[in-house]
């Protein structure tokens, strides 16, 4: 069974296509489940939209949930379509993103750091000038917030979790083993998954998230993996799925899992 879990669309003001335009991608590379997983809103801040090419607008969000429900509905026997989020973790306000996932029919949700210490993962300024002190606490900080994130038991799966490497691949070389692996042992007892996210092949690092070595840690753990794309455009639905799936039963991974209606649902390798 072939499934995607991490697309976005045009609402989170990067990313072309619609909704629609995601799932008939979906189903011409031979999705049997495609979950749709835009932004999240900026729920804690005052402004309904404060940054609008990063994340949709807080007044859209009904909009969203309704279109992937009405579109589970019109692509049923077709494709499984399912309603998921890339929800931003921010640990001062998880509250508020909370209390605005109450009632919401959610298949699953995916909890993502974005942020560390108020400056995006992806910004190469972050590193300058840092000694190596400084590299290893900024790669810390980082795997304590997913951490955080695994523990605040609102996410079914946790968002590519090197993705700092993204646009600094030598942050894969910083030396902090003990931190991922305790970060990795609290998303096994956490019973929280991680992705494996197709997009890092799209960026400066030019490969997956996480690296084969935190893939042989998580199967060590425990821990589930599941695969997102988060294509951001329709031709990346199911990018490199086969290759994937390929890697991670040379790694020793028996078995992946989706989610429906926030209950795991395991996909044999």
């Amino acid at each position: 069974m072939k499934f995607d879990l991490h697309t976005h669309h045009v609402r989170c003001g990067h990313a072309n296509g619609t909704i629609e335009d995601y799932i008939l991608a979906g189903i011409d590379a031979g999705l049997s489940v495609i979950g749709i997983s835009d932004h999240s809103p900026y729920f804690y801040h005052q402004e309904d939209q404060p940054w609008p090419g990063i994340a949709m607008a807080r007044s859209d969000f009904a909009n969203y949930v309704n279109e992937v429900l009405r579109l589970k509905e019109k692509y049923a026997g077709r494709i499984e379509v399912l309603l998921g989020m890339e929800s931003d973790y921010f640990a001062d306000h998880a509250e508020a993103y909370r209390e605005a996932y109450k009632g919401v029919p959610f298949d699953y949700l995916i909890g993502s750091v974005h942020q560390v210490s108020g400056v995006s993962i992806f910004n190469r300024n972050r590193w300058k000038n840092l000694d190596e002190a400084g590299h290893i606490n900024e790669k810390k900080s980082y795997y304590e917030l997913i951490k955080q994130s695994a523990r605040s038991g609102m996410f079914d799966i946790l968002g590519h979790i090197d993705a700092m490497k993204g646009y600094y691949p030598a942050f894969s070389d910083i030396p902090a083993h003990e931190h991922i692996d305790d970060t990795l042992r609290t998303i096994a007892e956490c019973d929280v998954s991680i992705e494996i996210n197709t997009s890092g092949s799209t960026k400066d690092v030019g490969g997956w998230y996480p690296s084969d070595a935190i893939l042989e840690r998580a199967l060590h753990f425990g821990v589930n993996v599941t695969f997102g794309s988060d294509a951001h455009i329709p031709s990346r639905v199911g990018d490199e799925w086969e290759l994937v799936a390929k890697r991670l039963k040379e790694i020793g991974f028996e078995h992946w899992v989706f989610y429906r209606q926030r209950q795991q649902v395991i996909v044999p390798l």
